[in-house]
């Protein structure tokens, strides 16, 4: 029997032996199978992460921006280089289908060409005379050592797209704590972003449990946290490090809604849905997975629903014909079994059953087949908790305003889609929305990286999205400088007004 790999943990430009006596598998989700271990890092190698990261900085934030862009610049080439095995190794460890892997990867390249607007992005502001004789000067200055706590879910893009790019740019450095069940694409990144010029200790990558990474929360050399994770998680990391005056951004759960009415483009929003719910397997944050249908097209949605989703190729995600993948782990699998079990129990009607999905040749692997549960009520908690999963729920509403209402009733709110051709009401929708990022007929309503990942109320806790120029913003901070040159007459002045020049314009 082939020996299970033992992963190594990255620090001050080296991969490193742990020596923690606790492991943590990686799955082949597609198999079942485990395909190598992650260290459960010690406290120790935590901290010796961020001394790496912290001894970094000075001459990491003293480096020309234009120089810093540069190693992202050759770091693009080589994500372009090395798009399919990178996209390979992404299906192999987390079981998206192979498109939509490629997709994961092209999200981190996104975000890098995003960075590489850094010299324009981090430019200040200056004013001449703000009072007669002073000239104010405004800098966007580095931060220092930022710890960045990543899901599961998306293993190239969270860490090494939304994480990695503005922070180091910006002439920070980071560390690091990589999701145990899916560290190996980031580590691979990793990898080429040092071939690419990174100078060792600006990025430090550690895998543990939660107490380890803890760490990184209260420890008074790390100035800010980024994280992407649940809600219960997200609220506890911004309690604990915004506590110790950290600047935190903590993007968390979602249940996404879309509001389908009568006049939409019904087949074409059918085909967008399906493709919202169970793309990536419902693995994701901006995931589909209610729907609130008028009812004069209800019946008719649903029947289309349901063929399209039956239509979807269950296999191994690394098999070009596969159109949906399995689920991260065994465990997950189970979570999402309990939810459809929930959902009946709750009354809800059974249109698609995937619970007993299975594929031939393939009988241990994590799969769960596309699921449809129709007449949710909001008094079920299947259609108002997130289930991260293949799973998608049918509310019925008679108006606009009533499935308005119901969508703003929910506590998350990352994403709100209005499937419809009336103008009037696709603007009423996008201005009354609790959503923060909003598709008219499109199923997926995140913008490119350009723009920030704008999630509302209980799916964001911070001031700053990531991505966007609020990126620029989380990882600086602001420094006005005020300058007095003297001539002859004023050296020899005895009186300095009360304000000295911070009046504008004076009296």
């Amino acid at each position: 029997m082939e020996q299970i790999k033992r992963l190594k943990y990255f620090v001050d430009g080296q991969w490193l032996e742990s020596k923690t006596e606790k492991y943590m598998p990686i799955y082949n989700p597609s198999t079942g199978d485990v395909i190598a271990e992650a260290p459960c890092c010690t406290a120790d190698e935590v901290e010796a992460a961020i001394q790496s990261a912290k001894a970094a900085f000075p001459a990491w934030s003293n480096t020309p921006v234009m120089k810093r862009t540069q190693v992202l610049y050759k770091f693009r080439e080589l994500l372009i280089e090395h798009m399919d095995e990178l996209a390979e190794l992404c299906a192999l460890e987390h079981g998206k289908v192979l498109s939509e892997a490629k997709g994961d990867i092209l999200k981190v390249k996104e975000p890098v060409e995003h960075a590489l607007s850094a010299p324009s992005l981090l430019m200040g502001d200056a004013m001449r005379d703000t009072s007669s004789g002073y000239d104010t000067t405004l800098y966007y200055e580095p931060v220092g050592v930022f710890g960045g706590i990543v899901p599961f879910n998306f293993p190239g893009m969270i860490p090494m797209g939304w994480m990695v790019p503005c922070c180091i740019v910006s002439g920070n450095t980071m560390v690091l704590k990589l999701a145990s069940m899916t560290p190996m694409t980031a580590m691979r990144i990793n990898e080429l972003l040092v071939e690419a010029g990174l100078p060792k200790g600006v990025v430090n990558l550690v895998t543990s449990s939660r107490v380890e990474a803890d760490l990184l929360l209260k420890h008074p050399d790390v100035k800010g946290i980024t994280f992407v994770g649940s809600t219960s998680v997200g609220l506890h990391v911004y309690k604990e490090a915004s506590s110790t005056g950290k600047r935190v951004q903590c993007l968390c759960e979602a249940k996404n809604h879309a509001l389908v009415l009568n006049d939409a483009a019904l087949e074409r929003s059918a085909r967008g849905i399906i493709n919202s719910s169970f793309g990536c397997a419902g693995e994701r944050c901006m995931a589909l997975p209610v729907v609130v249908a008028q009812e004069g097209i209800a019946d008719k949605l649903v029947e289309l629903l349901k063929k399209f989703a039956q239509e979807l190729t269950l296999g191994p995600a690394y098999l070009p014909e596969s159109k949906l993948g399995p689920v991260v782990t065994a465990k997950h699998k189970e979570s999402v079994i309990n939810w459809i079990n929930k959902g009946i129990e709750e009354g809800a009607t059974l249109v698609l059953d995937g619970r007993d999905a299975k594929v031939e040749g393939y009988e241990n692997g994590f799969y769960v087949g596309p699921t449809i549960l129709d007449n949710v009520t909001e008094e079920m908690t299947v259609g108002t908790q997130e289930i991260f999963g293949p799973v998608l729920c049918i509310k019925r509403v008679k108006t606009f305003e009533e499935g308005l209402q119901i969508m703003n009733n929910n506590p998350f709110a990352n994403g709100s889609v209005i499937f419809t051709q009336n103008g009037y009401y696709a603007r009423e929708f996008a201005k009354r929305t609790d959503g923060g990022m909003v598709g008219v007929n499109v199923g997926i309503p995140v913008p490119v990286g350009v723009f920030p990942f704008t999630g509302h109320k209980l799916s964001f806790f911070g001031n700053l999205h990531c991505l966007g120029k609020d990126a620029f913003r989380f990882f600086t901070e602001t420094k006005a400088v005020t300058t007095r040159w003297f001539d002859e007459e004023e050296m020899k002045a005895t009186e300095v007004d009360t304000w000295d020049g911070s009046v504008g314009g004076g009296v």
